[in-house]
């Protein structure tokens, strides 16, 4: 390649000037407001090369908080210094702008402000900011972005600015403002989307609602279900007090249980797609609104699974710590002693633990690879089919193991009718169910006849329309005299 050309922009950038860019170093951008998030973002407005000038009601005594570059002044001279404006007020201060209406007049308006609630108004924020000044143009963006990502620098915080607005020059120019100072802007649309871009900083963990709930309702229900049989069931019938099991025990039994059951439904949800896509034969239908919502969720109901895992792995490290435990040895050994029995070495028992612990170990070790990769920072370096990998293959190894791990742990009590208190199965023969459906529906699927009819579905294959392709005139010939050919033998 010559070097003239290695010199060419790339992805059709233009050398020429735009008229509405805004360079570093050049343009003057006006902050009204000196609170936490107007001193933070004169700083990185700096920082970037433009130069800023702040209008406070009382400057002599903000000029101390904002860097020695920035130009401090009353309102009513920083508004005829700027045309472009960041508004980091209040809702409720807006009012206090509307003497300078007239100055403001023309120029563009960016409102950096968050309600205190969901939904509070019926309008935006930015929108009444509009209202107040209807010779102004209103831009809503930053508002996602906390004074410590701006104090900081993108790096150690979110990237991404959410934009709107309806003028598309004056959003132009935020967008530019935005890429100089180092983040990602997103054009959201017009200004009505102000209302929901509004409501994102107020939402409180939205992705990780649904895998919080079903984990702490599975947690419940494992926790409820293991005090009837270990500790109710010996207070009934033997009058055996068994309550000190309560804070630790029966913990330690209850996570693994949740661990197991929601890794299971992080797969599940791409059984039951890939059946709907067999059943009518495309990928075009869409599904159903809660498989939807299912199949968007399985990333944060994986992390939570690791993370009662790794209470699993915890609290079986803190077992023998216990002094309840220790009593136990005591007593079994004063037991073996007043029986006169040198060895109580149980080959099967040895082997059993070992294999036990080994598979558990294996199995958290799987999970930590599959919640790094989960991380964006990791889940960026890999491309698709790395991903996919770890993702997938790797997470139904996982789930192999620990079925395996389950097993080995169950051994021969499902066969024990002691182990049936109150009617009730060991509490593993209820955590393999779920994972048993969802491994033994995914080897249904690998068989060739649905694995290679999936494969078509899933490259655009539809069972009820036939794709006619069109043939090459020379190919066209080719395939006539192969056919006559094979017609005359």
């Amino acid at each position: 390649m010559l070097s003239r050309d290695m010199a060419k922009p790339l992805l059709g950038h233009s050398t020429k000037h735009d008229e509405n860019s805004i360079e570093s170093g050049q343009t003057i951008i006006g902050i009204l407001g000196t609170g936490d998030f107007a001193r933070s973002l004169a700083s990185r407005l700096l920082y970037s090369g433009f130069q800023v000038v702040v209008g406070s009601r009382y400057p002599k005594r903000s000029i101390n908080f904002f860097p020695a570059t920035a130009d401090v002044t009353t309102q009513e001279d920083a508004i005829s210094k700027a045309d472009i404006f960041f508004v980091a007020l209040h809702q409720e201060h807006y009012s206090t702008l509307c003497d300078f209406k007239d100055g403001l007049s023309g120029k563009v308006l960016v409102d950096v402000s968050n309600k205190n609630e969901v939904n509070m108004y019926s309008e935006s924020n930015a929108e009444y900011l509009a209202s107040l000044f209807p010779d102004s143009v209103v831009v809503k963006g930053f508002n996602v972005i906390s004074a410590w990502s701006l104090q900081n620098g993108p790096k150690d915080g979110c990237k991404q600015v959410l934009i709107s607005g309806d003028t598309h020059e004056a959003k132009s120019k935020v967008i530019q403002i935005a890429r100089a100072m180092g983040f990602i802007p997103l054009d959201m649309g017009s200004l009505s989307a102000a209302r929901e871009i509004e409501n994102i900083p107020l939402r409180m963990f939205p992705s990780w609602k649904m895998p919080l709930v079903l984990g702490l309702c599975l947690f419940v229900f494992f926790y409820c279900y293991n005090f009837i049989r270990s500790v109710l069931h010996p207070y009934v019938t033997e009058q055996k007090n068994k309550f000190y099991k309560i804070p630790i025990e029966l913990v330690n039994v209850t996570l693994p249980c949740v661990a197991y059951v929601m890794l299971s439904l992080v797969y599940l949800p791409g059984i039951l797609a890939a059946c709907y896509q067999l059943h009518y034969g495309t990928k075009y239908r869409r599904f159903q609104e809660w498989l939807d919502r299912w199949l968007l969720h399985r990333k944060y109901i994986g992390l939570v699974s690791f993370y009662f895992a790794v209470l699993h792995a915890v609290y079986s490290l803190c077992l023998p710590l216990r002094r309840s435990h220790r009593y136990e040895i005591l007593n079994e050994a004063y037991s073996q002693v007043k029986a006169d029995k040198e060895n109580a070495w149980v080959e099967e028992e040895v082997w059993r633990m070992e294999l036990y612990l080994s598979f558990g170990i294996i199995a958290i070790g799987i999970l930590s690879l599959l919640a790094v990769t989960s991380l964006p920072s990791v889940g960026n370096s890999l491309n698709w089919r790395e991903f996919t990998f770890i993702q997938s293959k790797l997470g139904y190894a996982a789930l192999i193991v620990s079925t395996i791990h389950v097993l080995i742990f169950g051994w021969k009590r499902v066969f024990d009718g002691k182990q049936y208190k109150f009617y009730l199965p060991p509490t593993f023969t209820l955590a393999l169910i779920l994972p048993c459906v969802v491994l033994l529906s995914k080897m249904f699927l690998l068989l060739p006849c649905l694995n290679q009819r999936l494969a078509r579905i899933r490259r655009g294959w539809e069972k009820d329309h036939y794709i006619r392709f069109k043939i090459h005139e020379r190919e066209q010939q080719s395939f006539d005299l192969n056919l006559s050919h094979n017609t005359v033998v």
